[in-house]
């Protein structure tokens, strides 16, 4: 059981990273995606540039790797989907097929086994993106569904390829993934978004606030806590709590953003995040039996 005031800071991560969903939303009805994405990196690289720690040797092309995969193609495409979604509910659902693509890309990448709970909690939360994706309100935007699935799809290839990594802590980590991918996101914005730059110099203090927000709430002080958070308890102990970002991400939807997820939304986001719950307590299970490999 995590003690009173780890929960509490757990509560504030899930609040700040619900939160920024909401505000990138905001910002995003005035700046493009890819200019967003990258106007975030660079503030982030602002103050992180003098804490990275340089990889161990051999690392760097998987470092890079992982900051393109992430930094770039995730983040770059889950913001075009939250742009196109014109809700907050169906993305922040859909983002977390994320971790069940982990999961199979583990087994096949890394050779991590699971047994037949995990495979299906992993089938289980496909059928939910299907379920989710007959809803009207993902109807009307297909392409939103399509880019989060395949952002998701890179998130969970960085977090795969992020486990070979050694000694970089998460301060580093984000400093190369800021660093890395300033320039090839403002290179993707110059050629898929046209005059995005030009029109900064109009843009409100509401867009303005929402890049900030993204960089120093939910990157550095979000992910600064959560890491805090790992060091001491396991990451399987962790994780099931952050199943209650896209659940309070629904309630703001349906609170300022004007969200009205219907029957097929709610069923399919029901089974999306009961399977990545039962993954994730699968992989507590595990962690609290190291002999037990089989029973995953």
């Amino acid at each position: 059981m995590l003690p009173v005031r780890d929960i509490v800071l757990l509560l504030l991560i899930v609040l700040s990273w619900a939160i920024n969903f909401l505000t990138s939303a905001y910002a995003l009805r005035e700046i493009p995606p890819f200019l967003f994405t990258g106007l975030r990196f660079a503030a982030l690289a602002l103050p992180l540039a003098f804490l990275v720690k340089r990889p161990t040797p051999g690392q760097w092309p998987r470092l890079i790797a992982v900051c393109l995969c992430i930094g770039v193609l995730h983040f770059g495409l889950s913001f075009t989907a939250l742009k196109l979604a014109g809700d907050l509910s169906s993305p922040a659902i859909v983002m977390q097929s994320y971790v069940p693509m982990t999961a199979l890309l583990a087994w096949w990448v890394l050779g991590e086994r699971f047994a037949w709970r995990t495979g299906a909690a992993i089938a289980v939360s496909f059928a939910g993106v299907l379920v989710l994706g007959f809803d009207p309100l993902v109807l009307d935007k297909p392409m939103s569904l399509l880019l989060m699935l395949i952002s998701a799809a890179f998130l969970a290839l960085g977090t795969v390829l992020m486990k070979g990594l050694r000694g970089l802590d998460v301060y580093s980590q984000q400093g190369w993934t800021a660093l890395f991918s300033v320039l090839p996101l403002l290179a993707i914005s110059l050629v898929l978004e046209p005059g995005g730059i030009a029109a900064l110099d109009s843009v409100s203090w509401v867009a303005w606030f929402g890049v900030g927000y993204a960089a120093f709430v939910s990157s550095l002080l979000g992910h600064g806590l959560y890491y805090v958070l790992v060091q001491r308890h396991p990451v399987a102990q962790v994780t099931p709590w952050l199943l209650l970002v896209p659940v309070l991400a629904m309630g703001l939807g349906v609170a300022f953003w004007g969200d009205r997820p219907g029957p097929r939304l709610l069923l399919g986001g029901a089974m999306v995040l009961g399977g990545v719950l039962i993954i994730a307590l699968r992989a507590l299970a595990k962690s609290r039996a190291p002999a037990a490999v089989e029973t995953l």
